[in-house]
């Protein structure tokens, strides 16, 4: 392991994903399509509600922010991950890993805080529909917008701070495609008890509580649903939630696997692979995910295809 002067790591060494070499070249070949897809599909999302009038919507603001962050957050690991794959390379330098824990950290918090704000805008539809275009106004959008990033950024920097105070290391080898942070921690031979004293109270500010929002927000919803006489305005509601619980499941059911799941003897493993879902898999669904389920989506692409296709004179 190199240091500078004696306590600093230059580089750390990434293990990787669980994968033998000869499987190496169809893996990465994989992982490389789903990410193309991903940014694809999402680039996709934005350009459709940026071109559509028709979906110059509450919903449809929050989710070109989501589709925004889901390609943020895959490239903050996967095209590292590629290049080590590809070059049979696992190093990255300490600059490197911390910039992926600081970016890590704030995209994963600015999903959980964007769901959080889409919940509360289906909430609002379905239980207050004659205010919905007073209350969710655009200047209240984006402001919960702007609050989410600035809250996001806040806690990923308090935390990559406070892991680069850790100048003493064990040893400089991570089991992971990626400097996941408590892994990080994990290896370090500093005092960690301030670190770990802010992770428990900053998680349940940026996962938890908004967690908590988005069940008591659709826990309304299913309390005015069931207030419903009529099938079809059952119906009607369950069509307008379904695409955005899909998403809140995928997003959440991953956390829980990879943090509060207990361990087994093959952690490691595990961890990483529920990592690669709730890196690549999640934002690369959630387009098709709103596209398939979604009349608003499907019709957009519908119309500017015509338009293209079909241009008249």
């Amino acid at each position: 392991m190199r240091r500078d002067n004696e306590s600093t790591v230059s580089e750390f060494i990434l293990l990787g994903l669980p994968i033998q070499p000869e499987d190496q070249g169809l893996y990465s070949a994989l992982f490389l399509a789903m990410y193309l897809t991903t940014v694809l599909g999402n680039l996709l999302i934005i350009l459709l509600i940026r071109l559509d009038s028709h979906l110059h919507t509450p919903m449809y603001f929050f989710l070109s922010h989501l589709a925004f962050t889901d390609v943020s957050f895959s490239s903050v690991t996967v095209p590292k991950m590629l290049m080590n794959m590809l070059t049979h390379s696992q190093s990255i330098s300490y600059a490197g890993c911390v910039s992926q824990v600081y970016f890590f950290s704030t995209f994963t918090d600015l999903d959980s805080f964007l769901l959080t704000s889409m919940a509360y805008d289906r909430y609002v539809a379905i239980c207050h529909p004659l205010h919905y275009t007073t209350i969710m106004s655009q200047n209240l959008c984006v402001l919960l917008v702007v609050m989410s990033w600035v809250l996001s950024s806040a806690n990923a920097l308090v935390h990559t701070l406070l892991l680069a105070r850790l100048s003493h290391f064990r040893n400089n080898t991570i089991p992971h495609y990626f400097c996941e942070p408590s892994a990080l921690l994990s290896l370090s031979s500093s005092d960690t008890t301030i670190n770990e004293m802010v992770i428990l109270p900053l998680g349940t500010l940026v996962i938890t509580l908004p967690f908590i929002c988005i069940l008591v927000s659709y826990g309304r919803i299913g309390v005015t649903i069931l207030r419903t006489p009529s099938i079809k305005g059952i119906c009607k509601a369950l069509s307008t939630c379904g695409s955005h619980l899909s998403v809140v499941c995928l997003y959440y059911g991953a956390i829980i696997g990879l943090y509060l799941v207990p361990s087994s003897n093959n952690t490691n493993d595990k961890d990483v692979i529920v990592a690669v879902i709730y890196s690549l898999v999640t934002p690369m669904v959630n387009p098709f995910i709103y596209s398939l389920r979604n009349r608003d989506i499907k019709g957009a692409l519908r119309n500017i295809l015509n338009r293209r296709l079909c241009p008249q004179w």
